[in-house]
């Protein structure tokens, strides 16, 4: 393809075992408005149907390259797709997601207007399941405060984040910091590649979108599994936020009983003192998890996400600190790079959103 032929953007959709959710994904993808991209689907050694399902549609499939040592799967597959790109810019997007008929033109013009070499979209986030509702508001909650878009998007502030899902980047910027294959071990190699980019003096434009959705797990062995291999490495002080959120919701869980209790015995004021209490807590609580931008039901059911936000923190501490975590049939050392075994294969049920 000549230069001047070259589509704006290059759509790179790493899939592993993601029968359930490409056809959605797909399907949002070719009917993009606006935008002169091409689709390149990268089957990273699926043993399901996704590669059928790819083919099945007008886009470009290939196999991701052999894996090789110290590389996570994910970033295998999304460099193997960023070889052949041909675009002036890269969009990495999972296959879990869902996009606007618009999602590429207005990511591209924010893109530009706001001079960014990277733009990154925290997607709208799609929960269905008690655990789900529960979990996600109060992690993306933490997130939200831990990686505040207004710093991110400072030139002068040193945090750096991008969310993997909808990572668009120059072409020219991702080839000067070294792409993916610069971050090659990393398991939250979204956020490396962040920090790289940010390092190297370009600059990051990040914020929450509904141009596009995720789901991001659909069972709770996933979302375990998900969150254990990406928790620990997302906040800096995780047995201190561990503790802060147990503590809080067993403040929370005491004032209500007391509060119960005294009224039942007839001590109104020390039940007044009580529910008082309980219900700021619950305020400041709902003040953080408003930030996460998520439903009324899924906002109100936090507090059970509370001490299972906790207790999931505290084991990716501890599998990291014992150096591996598993995702999608693979095993990843975490004291080091990452170290590569090989699983018995994954079928469709254990998908999840990354590669």
């Amino acid at each position: 393809m000549e230069a001047d032929d070259a589509p704006e953007v290059s759509v790179i959709v790493p899939a592993r075992n993601e029968e359930v959710g490409l056809a959605d994904c797909l399907r949002s993808l070719v009917g993009q408005a606006g935008a002169d991209c091409e689709i390149i689907v990268v089957d990273d050694h699926s043993t399901d149907g996704t590669r059928a399902i790819a083919e099945s549609f007008p886009v470009r499939v290939i196999m991701a390259d052999p894996l090789p040592p110290d590389w996570t799967g994910k970033c295998n597959a999304v460099w193997s797709g960023a070889k052949i790109a041909k675009g002036k810019w890269l969009l990495f997007t999972d296959a879990d997601t869902r996009h606007a008929t618009d999602s590429i033109a207005r990511g591209l013009q924010e893109a530009k207007a706001c001079d960014a070499a990277l733009l990154s979209y925290s997607p709208k986030q799609e929960v269905h399941s008690f655990a789900e509702r529960a979990l996600m508001p109060v992690i993306f909650a933490e997130l939200a405060m831990t990686y505040r878009p207004q710093d991110v998007c400072d030139p002068q502030s040193p945090v750096a984040a991008a969310n993997g899902q909808y990572l668009l980047v120059r072409r020219d910027v991702y080839d000067a910091v070294g792409g993916h294959a610069a971050v090659a071990g990393a398991i939250l190699e979204d956020l490396e590649l962040a920090r790289l980019v940010k390092r190297t003096g370009h600059s990051l434009h990040f914020r929450l979108s509904d141009v596009v959705s995720a789901r991001m797990y659909r069972s709770f062995p996933q979302m375990w599994e998900g969150w254990t291999k990406n928790l620990v490495l997302l906040f800096p002080h995780p047995r201190r936020l561990a503790l802060s959120r147990l503590l809080e919701f067993a403040g929370i869980a005491v004032c209500v009983v007391i509060a119960a209790l005294k009224f039942i015995q007839g001590e109104k004021t020390r039940a007044g003192i009580a529910a008082a209490v309980a219900i700021a807590l619950l305020l400041f609580l709902m003040e953080r998890i408003r930030r996460a931008h998520f439903d009324w039901l899924s906002s109100s059911l936090a507090i059970f996400g509370l001490p299972l936000f906790a207790i999931l923190l505290c084991n990716s501490n501890i599998s990291h600190r014992r150096g591996s975590v598993r995702w999608k049939g693979r095993e990843y050392g975490t004291t080091a790079k990452a170290q590569l075994i090989e699983l018995p294969s994954v079928g469709p049920a254990e998908s999840g959103h990354e590669s």
